[in-house]
């Protein structure tokens, strides 16, 4: 099977290039990158030195030689990739924002600032969070299909709170549908891509931690949408993104309001009864992941943290009642470019192509 790269020297590119060269099923790559074309893949990353080579091809080339298509390009510059893709017969994994608002035009627009230029795509694509559209991604996958992988925050911060909000859980939900749920979450700055805006430079964010694009982060709609649908009903979702001094990793910390029947009286200090009711959320998570290969739902005492996920395909999960006990605080970590981005496009991919789904991602996180 050859697979195909379109943007293979930005961050995430990269990341898919090095991790589909050790995919079992993937008997070659094909490289393309406007940035560097004509040059090679070993001469923009010098650590691929001996183990990876390849041209980086014009765009339309590798479409013509692969058997799948990944995007790894910026918003609003690959659809005419996508459509190309779908004339050839060709899967096409898009790694930007373009197809993860299905056809939601309005949405898309207000928050990237562009209008769809195939519409007839964005009805036929899906939205490859594979927790929330594993059998829809497999049920469509018997033609040519667009998959809008999705982005990094809402992975971390959706798989926390889909076990809260849904009604799969004995019938009805943990959370109190009617409050707003809380999102805090911390990025490396790989997550500002390989030509960072200032914010993201060494001498700005080092020693430091700061909320940015506060009350305004294009992920927001993303997250809310996600949640909503696996509530099955509108929520409302306040998210505020922050910048860590690190290279990768996204952690998260979410606030949920408990249903009335969940909650327990308030103390001062930990309780038995805290103890017990926390263990029994606990024991819903893992009753809800229990089929995930990638999220593992972590035992009492263990909190999520991002060096425990690192390089990983991992989505690492803690719940927790706060002292009020009406609030349930759950923490999540990721590897913001593997299972933010290029680990969950090929989870995509195998799902597709009818692969072992953990193909090519089972490498053991690196913990320090």
């Amino acid at each position: 099977m050859v697979a195909g790269i379109i943007g293979a020297t930005g961050y995430a590119g990269a990341e898919l290039t090095r991790l589909l060269s050790g995919h079992p099923e993937v008997k070659k790559l094909v490289l393309s990158s406007v940035s560097f074309e004509g040059g090679r893949i070993e001469d923009v990353y010098p650590g691929f030195l001996g183990i990876i080579t390849g041209d980086l091809l014009k765009a339309e080339d590798v479409i013509n030689s692969s058997d799948v298509v990944f995007s790894a390009l910026p918003h609003a510059v690959g659809e005419h990739f996508a459509a190309a893709c779908m004339e050839k017969g060709v899967h096409y994994i898009d790694l930007s924002a373009d197809f993860r608002f299905d056809d939601d035009e309005k949405v898309y627009a207000a928050w990237y600032g562009k209008n769809y230029q195939f519409p007839e795509l964005h009805k036929k694509s899906v939205y490859g969070l594979p927790e929330l559209n594993r059998q829809k991604i497999k049920e469509l996958s018997v033609k040519p299909l667009v998959v809008g992988n999705p982005g990094c925050y809402p992975t971390g911060a959706s798989l926390g709170v889909f076990p809260a909000v849904s009604k799969a859980l004995g019938g009805s939900p943990l959370c109190d549908l009617a409050s707003p749920i809380i999102i805090n979450a911390v990025s490396g700055t790989s997550g500002g891509g390989r030509e960072p805006s200032r914010s993201f430079h060494y001498s700005e964010c080092a020693d430091s931690i700061a909320p940015y694009k506060v009350a305004s982060h294009r992920h927001s709609p993303e997250i809310a949408r996600n949640i909503s649908k696996m509530a099955e009903k509108a929520l409302q979702v306040i998210f505020t993104p922050h910048l860590a001094p690190m290279n990768r990793g996204i952690l998260s910390t979410i606030y949920i309001a408990l249903r009335e029947e969940w909650r327990i009286k308030a103390a001062m200090f930990p309780s038995k009864e805290m103890e017990d009711k926390t263990a029994e959320i606990r024991s819903l998570y893992e009753n809800f992941y229990k089929d995930e290969p990638f999220v593992r739902v972590l035992p009492q005492g263990l909190f999520a943290a991002t060096n425990r996920v690192r390089h990983s395909n991992y989505c690492d999960i803690s719940v927790h009642i706060d002292l009020n006990g009406s609030t349930l605080i759950v923490t999540t970590a990721i590897d913001n470019m593997i299972k933010g981005a290029a680990g969950q496009a090929i989870q995509n991919m195998n799902i597709l192509l009818g692969f072992n789904e953990k193909s090519g991602l089972e490498a053991i996180p690196m913990v320090f």
